[in-house]
């Protein structure tokens, strides 16, 4: 915990740090929501096919999933934090739209790391 999802249109494939947004992001969850980098896990997933509005456009948006107990507020600065980084992350920023969402994980949610 945190669970971050990088969702990004693929014409974005060679213009996205993700080294350097993970990093980011992971920050920035350690300063506002008090995560440890060590728990952060992130997956970057390429969409194959992007629509902005009525036409074709490169996206590129965060979840962030924790366990519950924050507050709306500190999910709302994390959210706002993560979107003020993505633009220093993209080679040409210019016309891509981007987004982030925080969430509380389901209760059910459990982690293990392989011995």
């Amino acid at each position: 915990m945190p669970q971050i999802t990088v969702d990004h249109s693929a014409d974005l494939d060679d213009r996205l740090d993700r080294a350097g947004l993970a990093g980011a992001v992971h920050q920035a969850a350690v300063d506002i929501v008090a995560a440890r980098v060590p728990a952060c896990k992130t997956r970057f997933r390429e969409v194959g096919t992007t629509v902005v509005g009525d036409g074709a456009g490169s996206l590129v948006h965060v979840e962030i999933a924790l366990l519950a107990g924050r507050t709306e507020e500190a999910k709302t600065a994390l959210a706002e934090a993560v979107l003020a980084v993505l633009p220093a992350h993209v080679k040409e920023p210019a016309g891509v739209h981007f987004s982030a969402e925080v969430r509380d994980l389901a209760p059910t949610y459990r982690s293990a790391v392989g011995a």
